[in-house]
């Protein structure tokens, strides 16, 4: 099970549009962790269309919906035969090509930053010095579990925003050095969503009946 998480983790932080500020440069006004914990605790919902690269520079798109507390689903474009789904307790790694489901609590994963408006970030994060003051990058990971990977979330300064941030993207990077990047777009924050959006067929029941 590890191997394959370690691969979804790839396969949830490669360069691509999203540009993570290195760890020099322009030194990040005060208050800006406050923000981006202020922006994350307004976060109900989203829905966004995502570009995923990972280390190898395959790319996948899809769509995101996102739904606190805990819930999130990634559909892959038509063709792609995976579903990533948390449904508020856990977060579930299906392949239907070969009738495989994987599961992990939603607290093992670097996306728990965003699921559960609970967590203080200052606890655990910091942001991450850049060049370009429209940008906040927030890097976060448990130093008490190193296994859980690191995330770098991607904010944008928006005016018209909720909290005047918006959630850009991420760069995932799990414990084995897998880089996958996330990139969002058409991103539409504190619409409704449904709770049916986080149910998804079990394809091991189909196996079992044959």
């Amino acid at each position: 099970m590890k191997v394959r998480f370690l691969t979804l983790a790839a396969a949830l932080a490669a360069p691509v549009a999203i540009a993570v500020p290195a760890t020099t440069g322009i030194a990040a006004p005060a208050g800006d962790l406050a923000a981006v914990q202020a922006y994350l605790g307004s976060l109900d919902t989203m829905t966004a269309r995502f570009i995923q690269t990972d280390r190898a520079g395959k790319v996948l798109t899809g769509t995101l919906s996102l739904k606190k507390p805990g819930k999130i689903r990634f559909q892959y474009e038509k063709g792609v035969p995976i579903l990533i789904v948390g449904d508020g307790k856990a977060l579930f790694f299906i392949d239907y090509s070969v009738n495989q489901v994987q599961r992990w609590p939603i607290g093992d994963s670097p996306l728990s930053v965003l699921l559960d408006s609970k967590k203080d970030i200052g606890t655990f994060a910091r942001i991450v010095p850049g060049g370009d003051p429209r940008v906040i990058s927030v890097e976060a990971s448990d130093p008490k579990h190193p296994q859980y990977g690191r995330i770098t979330l991607v904010f944008a300064r928006n005016a018209a925003a909720s909290g005047g941030l918006m959630l850009q993207g991420w760069v995932a990077l799990d414990s084995q050095n897998n880089r996958t990047t996330v990139r969002l777009s058409d991103q539409k924050t504190n619409v409704p969503v449904s709770d049916n959006t986080f149910r998804w067929n079990d394809p091991r029941r189909t196996t079992r009946g044959r």
